[in-house]
């Protein structure tokens, strides 16, 4: 498989990149700064939010991925995160290529019915605005209905750790263990996620990972 990868610097970016390499993908990670994540992997300077390149950029894909976050020294973040989706859509929509991956939020995963994550008491301030931003982003795809994308969700909690390839997936429903606490690690959910890449369960869907 041919994999364009944007946003393919970031922790979960690289992750991906190195989990989709070492199954034999060709991957393109492309990233603002241009440097290649993983050693081997070609690599390319662009903007994600630039719809004529992102068409150049994907034209010969089998599948694009974006691992890229909301613009954190932004005031507002939710509108230029929402500009570069709309772009990505449709520079991949304009190459003709039909399935896209999107690396999600995990604020927006519901602990009850209606009730999500980033709306309880308690949910850090400080990371607020890029959850309502990742949130508001899924709301978009979900009108997408001429793309094969899947959006994936962490788990409450995700940072670099071991790559173990056990985990569960699900859906709009943040996933706990039995002790109620909600983590994946970046390595474990690059690999759920190019499962889903290669072996699409979650068609213009969320799919969630956690352990």
């Amino acid at each position: 498989m041919k994999l364009v990868l944007f946003g393919a610097t970031g922790m979960v970016g690289s992750r991906i990149a190195t989990e989709a390499s070492e199954r034999g993908h060709h991957v393109l990670a492309v990233s603002r700064s241009g440097q290649s994540p993983v050693p081997g992997v070609t690599a390319t300077a662009a903007d994600a939010a630039d719809v004529a390149k992102v068409t150049e950029l994907v034209a010969d894909a089998d599948a694009v991925a974006s691992a890229c976050v909301p613009p954190r020294d932004a005031t507002d973040l939710t509108a230029p995160f929402l500009a570069l989706n709309r772009a990505l859509v449709e520079g991949v929509r304009a190459a003709g290529v039909a399935r896209l991956v999107v690396v999600g939020g995990a604020g927006s995963l519901e602990v009850a019915p209606g009730q999500e994550l980033c709306e309880q008491p308690g949910f850090p301030e400080a990371v607020l605005a890029e959850a309502r931003a990742h949130r508001d982003a899924l709301t978009y795809y979900r009108t997408v209905d001429d793309l094969d994308w899947t959006y994936v969700s962490p788990a409450a909690e995700i940072g670099p750790g071991r790559r173990t390839g056990r985990f569960r997936t699900g859906g709009d429903r943040m996933l706990t263990d039995d002790h109620g606490n909600s983590r994946i690690s970046a390595e474990d959910y690059a690999v759920a996620f190019v499962d889903e890449l290669e072996t699409p369960t979650h068609p213009r869907a969320r799919m969630s990972v956690a352990y």
